[in-house]
């Protein structure tokens, strides 16, 4: 029999036994209206703190859901401490970018102005939404902190010198990601990427003189920003990061 995975949403109420909670009303209409469950019905709930639980729809009507936690599915644990830093990029591909890093099970999302950075305002609601959908949709506990643009010179400034800061470079002067990886094996860690035009020279030369900087190559074909992040995650993920874990069900 195939596994299908329980109807799972993400809210910000405290979890335990008993607890009764109501949730949006864009919650509200998902359950209803698009997933067609009715009182009695059970999901998932989870909140980043307290685990996953059963919940059982109490109560329902045109925008309202109450719902009646029951026992606990899984205990909390953590999704890694992997950060992704990118140079914000046109709408269709940031929602994109977001939801997949969310999925690759990023940490924490930290958008970065730099020099050729060409998109001027991020909506940081919408991005939001975008990762609890993908928590939702992946099985992931935790739903990544989101933080507000910052240039690279104030990113780098206040970098702690424990984490090791993986820069995709795309002049093809450094070695490749799954050679460079094994040096930084068991310290956390977070992936750089610059926006469509590349980083600025400056800003390599910058970046290169950090002692916290390992500089990677993405291999012989141009990349856009948002699959350049994607592809480095992946890489992160399978050769030093949780990939060898198997999924909870």
């Amino acid at each position: 029999m195939a596994y299908r995975a329980m109807t799972r949403i993400f809210v910000e109420s405290d979890l335990a036994p008993g607890v009764t909670l109501q949730v949006t009303a864009g919650q509200a209409h998902y359950l209803l209206s698009v997933m067609r469950m009715k009182p009695g019905d059970t999901l998932a709930v989870f909140n980043g703190r307290d685990g996953e639980f059963a919940a059982r729809i109490a109560e329902s009507g045109r925008r309202i859901c109450t719902l009646d936690v029951s026992e606990s599915r899984r205990p909390q644990q953590s999704d890694g401490d992997l950060w992704l830093c990118f140079a914000p990029v046109k709408r269709a591909r940031l929602d994109y970018l977001v939801e997949k890093a969310t999925e690759l099970g990023v940490a924490e999302l930290r958008p970065v102005v730099t020099e050729r950075t060409t998109v001027s305002r991020v909506n940081l609601e919408r991005l939001r939404a975008n990762t609890i959908e993908a928590a939702e949709q992946s099985q992931r506990l935790t739903v990544p902190v989101l933080r507000a643009p910052v240039s690279l010179a104030d990113l780098l400034a206040d970098w702690g010198a424990g984490r090791r800061l993986v820069v995709c470079d795309e002049t093809g002067q450094s070695p490749s990601i799954a050679a460079a990886l094994k040096d930084i094996a068991g310290t956390p860690r977070a992936v750089l990427i610059g926006p469509e035009g590349g980083f600025a020279d400056s800003e390599l030369d910058l970046l290169r003189r950090l002692p916290f900087v390992c500089a990677v190559g993405l291999g012989p074909r141009v990349l856009r920003a948002d699959t350049a992040a994607l592809a480095a995650l992946a890489v992160v993920q399978a050769v030093i990061g949780d990939w060898s874990a198997a999924r909870s069900r």
